[in-house]
């Protein structure tokens, strides 16, 4: 499973970049026009939330985890989700996570 969530790091960050880069190269960085743009729709509002929500429970379940299996996991996650979002953060925990669980069984 380590090498399915490490995979899947790779499309957690290009996909979302492929759609966020050309935003910024058109508007430059701009979070108000950001924020109003992902909410201007109902199911922009609705994706919008749902990331939101997921990012806070995932920072959450990375800060417990992160007793047991170290502080980089609590901050490398962090830094993936707020820099690219759920996407990454989530199959970065999981692979180490994966990866510290396949070490202690040895």
């Amino acid at each position: 499973m380590a090498r399915f969530y490490w995979f899947l790091c790779l499309p957690g960050l290009i996909l979302p970049y492929g759609a966020f880069l050309p935003w910024v190269m058109e508007h430059g960085l701009a979070p108000r026009l950001f924020v109003t743009e992902l909410f201007s729709s109902r199911i922009g509002a609705f994706f919008g939330w749902d990331v939101i929500v997921s990012a806070v429970v995932l920072l959450g379940f990375a800060a417990v985890e992160s007793r047991r299996l170290g502080r980089h996991v609590l901050w490398l996650t962090a830094a993936a989700t707020l820099v690219v979002g759920v996407s990454l953060g989530l199959p970065l925990l999981l692979a180490l996570r994966e990866r510290t669980r396949l070490a202690s069984a040895q």
